[in-house]
């Protein structure tokens, strides 16, 4: 169809999400992007952060990744996801938890390798807070 683009998510967990949409946007390592049906060829890096595809009825689908590569072609996109999972099973409560364990190790900054680890980690709980924050104005309309 060429009014559609295919797109695949996957991780190494396994495929999340297979179909056909009008437009996919992703979170790129220079910033949010969009992908429509004959867009460039494209290939980047991902940051942590929201995937959503907009399906052939309009609707959007809304995924997480914590990061990994996006490869567009005119009519294929596809995200190869280091983790990825559908944005409605985010676990709010235990991101909160995670936030304040990596808050709590960046103040005792106890050597390099803890504090880079608990930035990265903070990086992708963020992404994910705001992910949950973004499903619940959606879910209010």
């Amino acid at each position: 169809m060429a009014n559609s683009i295919r797109v695949d998510i996957v991780s190494a967990e396994g495929e999340i999400y297979s179909g056909e949409a009008t437009m996919v946007f992703a979170p790129a390592i220079m910033g949010e992007m969009g992908i429509a049906p004959n867009h460039a060829p494209l290939l980047t890096t991902l940051r942590p952060g929201e995937v959503r595809v907009r399906d052939l009825e309009g609707e959007e689908q809304f995924f997480f990744v914590t990061g990994g590569a996006l490869e567009v072609q005119p009519f294929m996109v596809t995200v190869l996801a280091d983790t990825a999972l559908r944005a409605k099973d985010l676990d709010e409560a235990a991101a909160l938890e995670a936030k304040s364990r990596a808050e709590e190790a960046l103040s005792e900054q106890a050597d390099d390798i803890d504090v880079a680890t608990a930035q990265s980690e903070l990086a992708i709980i963020a992404a994910q807070l705001k992910t949950l924050e973004k499903l619940r104005r959606q879910a209010k309309r």
